[in-house]
Formats: structure tokens, C-alpha cells, sequence
């Protein structure tokens, strides 16, 4: 039971850390950043990519 509710709480959290991620990627300043130097934000790389492995390692736990 406790490994189920940990993952749970992987899923939810990797859900709105993924989405925060998104968020910044898509901001006005990102958009402004990717349009003159081609680069985007390590913070929005890291949200995306840490919010997947969060949700993974989730089901992982909830099976």
C-alpha cells in the first residue's frame, strides 16, 4: 500500500512538474530567447524531462 500511495504522489507531482515545464517553454520570454539566440531555457528542459521520469518511475511503483 505505501508503494502504491508513493506513486501516486510521483504521478500527480510528475504531471504538474512536467507542466510547468511546458509553461516556461512556452512563456513570451522563452519564445523572445529561441528567437534571437535559438536557445530555450534549462529550467524548461528540466521540468519537461523530470516530470516524465517522475511519472515513469510512478506507474513503476503503482504496479
Amino acid at each position: 500500500m505505501n508503494n502504491k500511495l508513493i506513486g501516486i504522489v510521483l504521478i500527480i507531482a510528475g504531471i504538474f512538474l512536467a507542466f510547468w515545464g511546458y509553461n516556461i517553454y512556452d512563456s513570451a520570454e522563452s519564445q523572445l530567447t529561441r528567437a534571437f539566440s535559438g536557445h530555450s531555457p534549462i529550467e524548461a528542459w528540466l521540468g519537461m524531462v523530470g516530470g516524465i521520469v517522475a511519472i515513469i518511475i510512478g506507474i513503476k511503483r503503482v504496479k
